[in-house]
């Protein structure tokens, strides 16, 4: 028939006529974490892409061509919008394959998770593409880290079991931020600061090998730590209004 409005009709009435349909194939689709009625709504377009895209000249039921495009919608739902966590086409196939070989082999006398291997026999794989497809089955769902954990009445989330502060950062920050005034401190009191806090050396053991007092050492040790931080503070400060951070100037060096 020519493109019109008999054309249209009749393909609506193709369309109500095989609904009932493609609500079975539907339903055997659900119990996956989609609401039928959506699951329903996605297997009545893939109707109508069948209506549309049928030729009866190839001589080919309509149900054989039918089926296997509403069929092929569904999967392709569940493929593009049910997946929490991205992976590729292939990842989700062999999960699908793995899936079907575990349920094939639950039921064991120890009601045991099937091996890898019996896996790998029953699916047709190699043991690497069913460890690749079990990795996977966890992808398809994700739990939001404020979930509350089973049994956890405090309200103890995910969120308190995967993640802390790791002090070791700042440290490493702080190393960074101070290293270039160290390296402008006049040469006996970077040594100070070197024997103090590299080497672990006592500020008496520090006085004796400069042939100065503990007191000295103490001072020149304060001092040049409370310089080297207020050098950092500024720095910091300039970054943060956007200039560039203060050279220091010669008097300070010698300071």
């Amino acid at each position: 028939m020519p493109e019109g409005p008999d054309k249209k009709a009749l393909r609506q009435e193709v369309v109500r006529a095989w609904m009932p349909m493609a609500q079975r194939l539907a339903r055997q689709f659900s119990n996956r974490g989609e609401a039928l009625e959506d699951l329903e709504q996605v297997a009545h377009l893939g109707l109508v892409k069948a209506v549309r895209r049928y030729d009866p000249a190839r001589g080919n039921a309509f149900e054989s061509f039918a089926v296997p495009t509403i069929v092929g919608e569904l999967k392709r739902h569940f493929r593009d919008h049910m997946w929490g966590v991205h992976v590729p086409r292939r990842v989700q196939e062999l999960r699908n394959r793995v899936r079907s070989a575990s349920m094939a082999l639950a039921a064991t006398p120890d009601d045991r998770f099937p091996a890898t291997a019996d896996i790998a026999e029953v699916a047709g794989l190699t043991e690497d593409e069913v460890r690749t497809g079990l990795a996977a089955l966890e992808s398809y769902a994700t739990l939001s880290l404020d979930a509350a954990l089973p049994g956890a009445a405090d309200g103890y989330s995910l969120i308190d079991t995967v993640s802390s502060t790791e002090p070791g950062f700042d440290q490493a920050v702080d190393r960074e931020a101070v290293r270039p005034h160290l390296r402008r401190l006049p040469d006996r009191e970077r040594e100070i600061l070197y024997l103090r806090f590299f080497c672990d050396m006592t500020q008496s053991c520090i006085a004796e090998r400069l042939g100065i007092s503990q007191m000295h050492v103490s001072r020149l040790i304060s001092r040049t730590c409370e310089r080297v931080c207020e050098r950092v503070e500024a720095d910091r400060a300039a970054v943060a209004a956007g200039s560039k951070a203060p050279e220091p100037t010669g008097s300070a060096t010698a300071a």
